[in-house]
């Protein structure tokens, strides 16, 4: 298995806002796919790119991908194959199909089995890099927080005026912690490493540094936001990954 990546993470940020999203490039074409590689990074996108089915499978299951361009013409198992495995385990992750058959049949399969998108063979690099965008504002839209948190034991958090509404109590959130709470979210179907929040959360441009600055804000967010501090249940540790919120 060849696999490629963009080493260059700390600088890259999205169009559709300032997250670095993680895309898997499966296209068993080596020059298409690094040219798909290519235009997707210069948008600001990370991506690794596979060659085959099964490695694929094997790649996207570690969790880190937002979103998966898949060619359906792959040696071992197809692009149908993958999709039809990956939302048998009920991964949510958004899908984005190439293809050369552009056959009605094959596209209704496509959507029947998951895909979110469908783009026939040949295509343009900027097409490509639209739909991927299109793809990240629906899912900002569909995982956006709402305004008004309401947490166990009657705890309220109020993102829009940094307010924790707890005992008769208001307690002020820090900017920060404010930005930390709806990040968690907002992505509250994954794990958020601590390298994801020193990037997309302080803009840090390189996550490779000696700091518990996140470790800090999260032991000073859960004694405004958990009902019990000393057990948090809503910001959950998940032991040698980061975090996950509750939901």
């Amino acid at each position: 298995m060849l696999t490629t990546r963009n080493d260059d993470r700390p600088t890259n940020r999205t169009q559709s806002g300032n997250m670095t999203h993680h895309i898997l490039v499966v296209e068993d074409e080596e020059p298409l796919a690094f040219g798909i590689r290519d235009a997707l990074i210069h948008s600001g996108y990370e991506v690794d790119v596979v060659h085959d089915g099964d490695a694929a499978l094997d790649t996207v299951k570690d969790g880190r991908f937002d979103l998966v361009v898949l060619d359906l013409m792959l040696p071992g198992k197809s692009g149908l194959d993958v999709l039809r495995e990956l939302r048998g385990l009920q991964h949510d992750v958004r899908v984005v199909v190439l293809t050369a058959l552009a056959e009605e049949a094959d596209r209704v399969r496509g959507f029947e089995l998951g895909a979110d998108d469908y783009i026939p063979k040949p295509f343009s690099p900027r097409e490509l890099v639209a739909r991927v965008n299109a793809q990240f504002r629906r899912r900002e839209m569909d995982t956006a927080p709402p305004p008004t948190l309401n947490l166990p034991e009657g705890i309220v958090v109020d993102l829009a005026r940094l307010e924790v509404h707890r005992d008769g109590e208001t307690i002020p959130l820090t900017p920060r912690e404010g930005d930390i709470l709806e990040y968690l979210v907002r992505n509250r179907n994954r794990v958020v490493t601590r390298e994801d929040l020193l990037l997309d959360v302080w803009h840090y441009r390189n996550a490779n540094v000696e700091t518990r600055t996140v470790d800090i804000h999260i032991v000073g967010l859960r004694r405004k936001v958990e009902p019990d501090p000393s057990k948090p249940s809503l910001i959950q540790t998940v032991r040698g990954k980061g975090y996950r919120w509750y939901t």
